[in-house]
């Protein structure tokens, strides 16, 4: 396991642990997150600890083809009653994704040195957001980094039910309009697995990254 220092570079992402750390140390400047998403690696630590960098095996990947809709949520896409935008509120969602209540973590992931990055990357137009609006209230959403032709989902919530859920598909379905691989899950979610989303093998998923990471990124809309 390599720590990090001021030198821009990361071990092959091959190297991880068995639990999927890969290096520790460094910073989240714009430059080494973009050489992180590159190659497969994330950052994700708590308050107090040093930025741990992950490569875990196996990867949680959803195929944008593979997206499952159930009939309840199929019901609320056609009753209309929130309204879907994309990177209308970028700070909105990633600041309801670093307090909302999750009861299988303890204190958030998303510290404030994250929430900063993130919010940076986004105005330098990689980080993207989704959001769910019950009339002026944002009661859902995602946020993720684009990277080519696959999506690295990184958190996302809900303040009413069902609300991340439809952020994610329809994040998914207009990610499958324009051409994308896959969506990088990272780690196994059930929440997920219900929408169609699955486990692959790290190589398997560094093959697809690699294949996707170049291509044209869909243009996200305002």
């Amino acid at each position: 396991m390599l720590l990090l220092n001021t030198e821009l570079i990361f071990p092959n992402p091959e190297d991880a642990n068995e639990d999927g750390i890969l290096a520790i140390g460094g910073d989240l400047k714009t430059k080494r997150l973009l050489l992180a998403y590159r190659n497969g690696i994330f950052p994700w630590f708590s308050d107090g600890e040093p930025i741990i960098w992950w490569s875990p095996n196996p990867r949680m990947v959803l195929y944008p083809h593979k997206l499952r809709v159930s009939k309840s949520m199929r019901k609320i896409i056609r009753d209309k009653k929130f309204r879907i935008s994309i990177n209308e509120n970028f700070e909105g969602v990633i600041n309801n994704c670093k307090k909302i209540f999750r009861p299988d973590q303890g204190d958030t992931w998303i510290t404030d040195e994250m929430r900063l990055a993130y919010i940076k990357l986004h105005y330098e137009g990689t980080a993207q957001s989704v959001e769910v609006w019950n009339g002026e209230e944002l009661v859902g959403g995602l946020y993720g980094v684009n990277i080519g032709k696959v999506f690295c989902g990184e958190s996302m919530f809900s303040k009413q039910s069902n609300t991340s859920k439809l952020a994610f598909i329809y994040l998914v379905r207009e990610l499958e309009k324009n051409d994308y691989n896959m969506v990088d899950c990272q780690v196994y979610n059930e929440h997920l697995e219900s929408l169609g989303a699955e486990e692959i093998s790290r190589e398997q998923f560094l093959t697809e990254l690699y294949n996707n990471r170049d291509l044209d990124p869909w243009d996200f809309k305002t």
